[in-house]
């Protein structure tokens, strides 16, 4: 979720919001440390930190605290058993900061920050009654870190991982859907200009290319690449130049155990050592659905995406890059 470009929003137009942060989870708990949530005077609230009672409760709380139109941080404990009747036996750190107007403009920034695909690290020291004031850092522990002396170091935004996918048929349409809400920052290249659909999710570029080569030269190094072009010849093609340029952290086609199996002989014959061919995934999402509907392959091929993704978290931005963005965005 865009935290920033929602409390930038609500300023905007009612002058005042709240944020819910999940700064510590420990056992079974609904969400995550650094889960968070923007939630308004009348209520109304956007993204989620599990829901049932603890976002129940957590929504009251901040609506309280807006209502006291006191702008500042406070910190809550719940045990999820005792205090909430939940059965989830585990226990929520949860902090809820107030929002007002005056900090409209560091909203704004904050959002552009969002909007770039950088994660950026923050610290403030809090002051009861007042707006807390961050500055960037380079390094943060965790999302949300309160030390002994009071000064907060949070991290925001997600660092989206770079993915190149070849192919706009009917997987390729279902898969940039399904990767729509993820930390993916999608390049979707085909050379027919009338596969691409006119609408696109924001994390999506479409490039329109008759050269993949050049495509590939133009992505970054750790990115996800997944081919599924309308020809097998081309695909092997993609494939090999991917793969013989050892800097992209998963490459993937579509297909089958017989279509790797012949993939895997014509590599060979181009020179590709059998080390840089098993790293070939193919057929990929092969432990998801085996429905061949569209859907139900782009479905199994998420969640391996997402299990390479977490494996092998991309880095978060530098100070000096986050700063830029931030510069931009003002």
């Amino acid at each position: 979720m865009k935290v920033w470009a929602h409390i930038a929003k609500l300023l905007e137009s009612d002058g005042a919001c709240a944020l819910i942060t999940v700064a510590r989870a420990d056992g079974s708990t609904p969400r995550e440390a650094g889960a968070r949530m923007v939630v308004r005077a009348d209520g109304g609230f956007f993204g989620t930190i599990g829901g049932g009672m603890l976002e129940f409760q957590s929504i009251a709380w901040a609506r309280e605290a807006l209502a006291a139109s006191i702008p500042g941080l406070t910190l809550r404990r719940f045990s999820l058993g005792p205090d909430l009747g939940q059965c989830c036996g585990g226990r929520a750190d949860l902090g809820v900061e107030v929002f007002c107007r005056e900090q409209l403009a560091e909203a704004r920034g904050f959002a552009a920050l969002e909007a770039s695909g950088l994660a950026f690290h923050t610290r403030a020291l809090p002051e009861d009654g007042k707006p807390l004031r961050r500055k960037l850092v380079e390094l943060a522990e965790s999302p949300f870190a309160l030390s002994g002396n009071g000064e907060l170091t949070e991290t925001f935004g997600e660092a989206a991982r770079p993915l190149v996918l070849f192919g706009a048929g009917h997987v390729g349409r279902a898969l940039v859907l399904s990767l729509a809400q993820l930390p993916f920052a999608v390049t979707w290249a085909d050379s027919r200009a009338d596969a691409f659909p006119l609408a696109v999710p924001g994390n999506v570029t479409k490039q329109l290319s008759s050269d993949p080569a050049e495509v590939l030269r133009a992505a970054p190094d750790g990115a996800f690449v997944l081919v599924m072009t309308h020809s097998h010849a081309l695909d092997e093609d993609i494939v090999a130049a991917a793969l013989g340029a050892q800097r992209f952290a998963y490459v993937g086609v579509i297909g089958s155990l017989t279509k790797r199996a012949r993939f895997e002989k014509r590599l060979a014959a181009r020179g590709l050592s059998k080390s840089l061919i098993s790293d070939l995934v193919c057929p990929i999402g092969a432990d998801g659905p085996k429905s061949k509907l569209p859907a139900a392959i782009a479905a199994g091929v998420t969640v391996e995406l997402l299990i390479r993704h977490e494996q092998n978290q991309v880095s978060t931005g530098t100070v000096e890059g986050v700063a830029q963005a931030l510069a931009l965005g003002q």
